[in-house]
């Protein structure tokens, strides 16, 4: 990817959640201690690329309470940029929560929303610099925060139509949520956005129900790059075997050269935390991507391997670097011994 001075590598559009759970296996309806997290998909991209040693932030509105601060001070450990946080001091202030409560086979882990009127949902242009559009070389955003309100979504699509017109490579991921809207409202939205974005993720599910592609995962990747200027797809699949076994892969598409980048599945992963993982996926690929001339082979071997280390680790973001997911690629491509432990 062209590597022009930029203050940034990369930066998300997104909500910041605060993520309350039971801890272990215990239920929300009976137990009494909520362990606190934040989180929050695009968070969770731009932590995944700052931990892998690229300038990344995120832009987001937040209230300004001790809430919001102990959001904040969670994004500055994990080196990601706080410098485009917007703090909402109006009465009504809040930050969006989540309950998340794992699943053991045959419960299935369950979320429980209370993120209706979030600070996030009033953010406005005019709270933002202008000189934010020329500052980066990518921006990140996807289809929760297009879905969080009618002012998030306008918002977020003037911003991608700014960044595009500075020359910015714009990534999006679909990441649908029914109880956000509808496919048929989901479809209308990112439909008008296709045209402005170069980097696109989207799952096999997703391409089927939403955009009502049809044929192999291959054949519906391709189309998208045919009907719009995109450049690169990238679709994920998923294998759960059981809440706490999923094996893991991708397939990336890159429309210049036609061809299909694929590698042999993470195994049977010991699932902590599946939460953020799929976000992890997409900020690995992002990764391989900017740290490179747009090597698709890098990008798929470390969005691999991100959502498959993420799916080990507790809470929404990610906490390896990268000489840790580098040696996490080098086992799942030896054939020879490894050790069972580091040390």
């Amino acid at each position: 990817m062209e590597n022009k001075k930029k203050e940034f590598d990369l930066l998300t559009l997104g909500e910041i959640l605060l993520r309350l759970s039971p801890p272990a296996n215990e239920r929300i309806v009976r137990d009494s201690v909520l362990e606190r997290q934040v989180g929050g998909a695009e968070l969770n991209v731009a932590s995944v690329v700052s931990l892998m040693g690229l300038r990344a932030g995120v832009i987001s509105r937040i209230p300004d309470t001790s809430i919001g601060i102990f959001a904040k001070n969670k994004l500055r450990f994990i080196g990601v940029s706080d410098d485009y946080l917007v703090y909402d001091k109006g009465d009504d202030a809040r930050l969006g929560v989540y309950y998340y409560e794992n699943g053991a086979y045959p419960r299935k882990p369950e979320i429980v929303y209370d993120r209706r009127n979030s600070s996030m949902t009033r953010l406005s242009l005019d709270e933002l610099p202008e000189s934010i559009y020329s500052s980066t070389r990518c921006f990140h955003t996807s289809g929760i925060t297009l879905a969080l309100s009618q002012q998030c979504r306008e918002t977020a699509v003037e911003m991608i139509k700014r960044f595009k017109e500075q020359g910015t490579r714009i990534s999006f991921d679909v990441n649908f949520r029914g109880n956000l809207w509808s496919g048929e409202e989901a479809r209308a939205c990112i439909e008008t956005i296709l045209p402005y974005v170069d980097i696109f993720f989207c799952s096999e599910d997703t391409a089927r129900l939403t955009f009502g592609k049809t044929g192999d995962v291959k054949m519906m990747m391709k189309s998208f790059t045919e009907e719009y200027p995109i450049s690169i797809v990238a679709a994920t699949q998923r294998t759960v075997h059981s809440p706490k076994v999923h094996s893991f892969t991708s397939v990336i598409y890159n429309a210049k050269e036609r061809w299909f980048y694929e590698e042999k599945p993470y195994q049977n992963i010991e699932v902590v935390d599946r939460i953020g993982s799929g976000d992890a996926y997409c900020g690995g690929v992002l990764y391989g991507l900017l740290s490179s001339e747009e090597d698709c082979e890098k990008a798929l071997r470390f969005g691999n391997a991100c959502s498959a280390a993420k799916n080990t680790i507790p809470g929404d973001m990610p906490s390896l670097n990268r000489s840790e997911i580098e040696g996490i690629i080098e086992d799942h491509n030896s054939i020879g011994y490894q050790m069972e432990m580091k040390r």
